[in-house]
């Protein structure tokens, strides 16, 4: 029998307020809000529970995110965090943090409880363009706590968006420099997407802010590359870049085909059909797996007032989405596509087995010729510069593999 998921998302969903970009799962809300202290308690009780019915193993790895976690404060969060680690020390526990929320005895009383990594949401070193993003923080806080968190011995990862109003490339290289300067092990690069109904599209639209151009992604993952590259960082994932030894070792969990348990507002969840069972033990209203399903994935649809009250995991409503073999094995090679160790040959052989050997061979050899992938170490198949640039195009390709072969 299965010893249980390792891999476990927490989702807060609190923030002091909202960004203009954000399409999240979050509430804004004060720093006494009531609410936090019952939704933290209600979550530890959900990771008590789903330890309880086996469905939730030792976590080799959990991740709190949000919204902002550290909205929950120096009593709040490390008391999450000792939750988690009640069957034991995790091996990386990540929490998100905003700067202005990121206090010198949180950050201690975090390490102490079992915290082991904090990403920071920092997004620019550039004052106005955090104005424009909407953030509450300032630069000169953002540098100040990001250099607290590496000072208090974590290991640290920043957040930064590219393609935002008033970004130039000197700018976005300067965000850069100043993140490798502050000495952190990880940094991950998002471009800005501008979300239908968000403050921002509407600030955009009327003419208050301007709207960024698409054209500069390509020369702002350049330069990311490049300025990151000669500090000792090399990207391991589209968006991810690490020193040796600091890849993100939770995120790598999603990428590569791991399930894991996600509770809190809007928290999604990849079991598989054992642990969905299991899951389904406890959560009679759940779904029943139809006859070839093999990979379970479950979005949870209970508000965050809802889960501030839920007693137990049957008090969540889920969104189940239920995958066949045939779409959990594309799903992988599309998902490895994403990291620059790339397709391992054990996958490869495994694509071929379940979809069709001659299939998959065409498929990749297509993908191949176009300058997308190329050919790896021990055979395995990894993405190219273009591969990296086309990527929608690459990862369509892939999933295209989980169709009926019939059907052409």
């Amino acid at each position: 029998m299965s010893e249980g998921v390792e891999a476990l998302y927490l989702h807060v969903p609190f923030c002091v307020r909202r960004c203009r970009y954000c399409d999240f799962a979050t509430a804004a809300t004060h720093h006494d809000d009531a609410r936090m202290l019952a939704y933290e308690r209600s979550l530890e009780r959900l990771v008590g529970q789903a330890r309880e019915i086996g469905l939730l193993g030792r976590p080799g790895s959990a991740y709190v995110g949000g919204g902002t976690p550290t909205m929950l404060g120096a009593e709040g969060l490390p008391s999450l965090v000792s939750a988690i680690c009640a069957a034991g020390p995790v091996d990386e526990l990540s929490f998100e943090a905003n700067p202005e929320s990121l206090s010198d005895e949180l950050l201690a009383r975090a390490r102490e409880a079992g915290a082991t990594r904090v990403s920071v949401g920092v997004q620019s070193f550039d004052d106005r363009e955090l104005r424009g993003l909407g953030r509450v923080h300032d630069a000169l806080l953002a540098r100040d706590r990001v250099a607290a968190a590496v000072d208090s011995g974590f290991d640290v990862s920043l957040d930064l968006m590219c393609g935002i109003p008033f970004q130039t490339l000197e700018s976005w290289r300067s965000s850069l420099v100043q993140a490798v300067e502050l000495g952190v092990g990880h940094v991950s690069c998002y471009p800005l997407m501008i979300e239908p109904g968000t403050p921002l599209e509407r600030m955009c639209e009327s003419g208050q802010l301007p709207w960024p151009s698409d054209d500069t992604e390509a020369d702002d993952m350049e330069a990311a590359l490049e300025v990151l590259g000669q500090a000792g960082f090399s990207r391991y994932e589209v968006a991810s870049y690490a020193r040796p030894g600091k890849r993100c070792a939770h995120n790598v969990r999603y990428w590569t085909g791991v399930e894991y348990l996600g509770l809190g507002a809007a928290a999604a969840s990849m079991l598989s059909r054992a642990s969905y069972l299991r899951l389904r033990e406890a959560v009679p209203a759940l779904a029943a797996p139809i006859d070839d399903a093999v990979r379970f994935r479950l979005t949870i649809c209970s508000t965050t007032d809802e889960l501030v009250c839920a007693t137990s995991l049957a008090s969540l409503s889920f969104e189940v989405e239920q995958l066949s073999e045939r779409e959990a094995v594309a799903e992988d090679l599309m998902l490895a596509a994403r990291m620059t160790d790339g397709l391992p040959t054990p996958l490869i052989e495994h694509a071929r087995t379940t979809l069709g050997s001659a299939r998959v061979d065409d498929a990749l050899a297509n993908l191949v010729r176009r300058g997308l992938l190329e050919r790896g170490s021990v055979g395995s198949l990894v993405p190219t510069h273009d591969g990296w640039l086309l990527g929608n195009e690459l990862y369509g390709a892939l999933w295209d593999l989980a169709g009926d072969p019939s059907q052409g």
